[in-house]
């Protein structure tokens, strides 16, 4: 009776503990992955729009922030926000079709350089970074402000909805890491074809096997194969010592 009650109280609390382990995981998680919505790819310039449902451009923004430190951050604002990492640009932008979502576009350099306008940044991004991004050298003619608003400010590139395969493609927004990802080939081929084998088997030497015998009478070596019974590469080499000489006849011999 004892010992039913405390298996049964044993096992209440390996429930307990693990119940308790996953709600704080999954409170203190961010969701890793939004829906991928529009896709530009041409000419080196890159876009991907994802869809934030039912959440604020602020609060969007701290979830990202969180999971990979931006190099910069604009203010918060409820319209539009910024995040700035090494090789992409966040911009965070309310729907204005559905307010109540935020539209996440990741751009990379190029995609920025070559449609925003540098007007619209400098209300959001400070001036080193934006001069760092163009070149005042040269004159950009881009109007671009965002998925939200590319009917009106058209891009130089024209959005699609993407493809399966583009889907598959396009890498989600993720924490940051230290582990790599491989993918595996879908045409890779695990099974052995050859008796030569393969990364993953190896290859069967049957076909070829030997040993070596030692006579302990002489201390010569002889070599027993299946496969060949000539001399083996461990038969005892000729020795380079100087031939023996028969005391009084003066006549050499060479050592067999």
């Amino acid at each position: 009776m004892w010992k039913r009650l405390l298996k049964g109280m044993k096992a209440a609390l390996v429930v307990s503990l693990a119940v308790t382990v996953l709600a704080g995981c999954g409170g203190q998680s961010v969701s890793s992955t939004y829906p991928l919505e529009s896709v530009v790819d041409k000419g080196g310039e890159t876009s991907r729009v994802y869809r934030a449902e039912n959440k604020t451009v602020p609060v969007v923004a701290k979830e990202l922030a969180d999971q990979k430190t931006p190099k910069e951050i604009s203010k918060e604002d409820n319209d539009h926000m910024f995040l700035v990492y090494s090789d992409e640009w966040y911009h965070l932008q309310k729907d204005p079709k559905k307010p109540e979502d935020t539209l996440i576009e990741v751009d990379n350099q190029k995609f920025v350089q070559q449609n925003y306008s540098s007007s619209f940044l400098q209300g959001y991004i400070t001036a080193t970074v934006i001069n760092g991004l163009f070149d005042l050298a040269k004159s950009y003619a881009g109007n671009y402000r965002g998925y939200g608003s590319r009917d009106t400010y058209k891009p130089t590139v024209v959005y699609h909805t993407p493809t399966k395969q583009e889907k598959k493609a396009a890498p989600p927004i993720t924490t940051s890491g230290s582990g790599s990802i491989i993918k595996r080939s879908s045409s890779a081929d695990t099974s052995s074809k050859s008796s030569s084998g393969s990364l993953f088997k190896k290859s069967d030497s049957s076909s070829s096997s030997g040993k070596i015998i030692r006579n302990s009478s002489d201390s010569s070596y002889s070599s027993s194969s299946s496969s060949k019974s000539g001399s083996s590469i461990f038969s005892r080499p000729k020795s380079n010592s100087p031939p023996k000489t028969s005391k009084g006849f003066g006549s050499l011999k060479r050592r067999r």
